[in-house]
This record gives C-alpha cells, sequence and structure tokens, in this order.
C-alpha cells in the first residue's frame, strides 16, 4: 500500500466524489492510471487521544490488507475517522467501510 502523504494530495482526494457513514468519511479520486491505490487516514483530536486515533488507523489499514481487492489502480483514497469505530474491533470498522466502497465504486 502506498500512502498519501502531501497535503495537495489529501485536497484532491477531498474535491472528488465522498460516500460517508455516521462513523467515517470515504473520499476517493481515480486517476486512471495503472498506478497502485494510495491511501491515506485521517483523525482529529475530536476522536480521542493519541492512542484512540493509532488505534482507529491501524484497524483502517488492515482492513485495507483484507480487502486490497475493493481499492481500484490508480485511486486516490482518503478516510477519515468522525468517530472511534466500536469497541476498536475491525468487524465494526467493516461494517462501515464496506458499504461506502461499495455506494462509491459501485462493485469494482
Amino acid at each position: 500500500m502506498e500512502h498519501l502523504k502531501r497535503r495537495q494530495d489529501f485536497v484532491a482526494a477531498a474535491r472528488a466524489p465522498s460516500a460517508a457513514t455516521p462513523g467515517l468519511v470515504l473520499q476517493a479520486l481515480n486517476r486512471q492510471d495503472s498506478a497502485l491505490p494510495r491511501l491515506g487516514f485521517t483523525c482529529s483530536k475530536k476522536i480521542g487521544n493519541a492512542v484512540a486515533r493509532n488505534r482507529a488507523k491501524r484497524l483502517l489499514r488492515e482492513f485495507y490488507r483484507g480487502h486490497k481487492d475493493l481499492f481500484p489502480r490508480g485511486t486516490r483514497t482518503a478516510i477519515v475517522v468522525r468517530k472511534p469505530p466500536e469497541g476498536a474491533v475491525l468487524s465494526s470498522v467493516c461494517a462501515e467501510l464496506l458499504p461506502a466502497l461499495l455506494r462509491r465504486w459501485g462493485g469494482n
């Protein structure tokens, strides 16, 4: 997985169509090239302390490892965490993120 690192990458993803759930916002830009998908995560301090923010980001990275095929090549995706995952378990992240991904990419 390649990461979004620069602010301009996050801004470009934010201007693209998005899919929101109560716990997160999926912002995804399809550049329509053959590059690997790039992913970035943001969590504000409203989520909690550093431990809670890092746990949320670790869960999102783990979700990506198990569902790489849901992220098309050439996409730049930013995931904004609005509230911490319920119980901080992977199943709660999957329950929130899968519908958002399917709405955004249409099952591709």
